[in-house]
């Protein structure tokens, strides 16, 4: 006979998606004061050259991707089976709004 899995209700997903907001909310504040040397405060001089903010942007990236990744290693180890499942889906949710936040971060 097939093994039933048990799924995380509507309650699960609902803290998941706050404890999504939360870290990124958190991500980005940590990531925006490790990353505010660098760039040109500046977007619109005339002397702006994409370098600077290439490194910022990279940085950047680079920082929360780790963040990510570490995050989602130390949850895949403390939550129960029936959550980890959730898992995978905030991994590709937060690596698509690591890239939105870089709007935000340039201004």
């Amino acid at each position: 006979m097939a093994e039933l899995r048990e799924k995380s209700g509507p309650l699960a997903l609902l803290a998941g998606l706050g404890c999504f907001i939360a870290f990124e909310v958190a991500a980005f504040q940590l990531l925006q004061f490790a990353t505010a040397g660098l760039g040109e405060a500046n977007q619109y001089q005339p002397e702006n050259t994409i370098v600077s903010n290439w490194v910022k942007t990279v940085t950047f990236l680079v920082l929360h991707l780790v963040l990510v990744l570490s995050a989602v290693l130390v949850l895949s180890n403390k939550l129960p089976r029936r959550y980890r499942g959730q898992l995978v889906g905030w991994l590709l949710l937060s690596l698509l709004v690591g890239f939105g936040l870089l709007i935000p971060l340039f201004y």
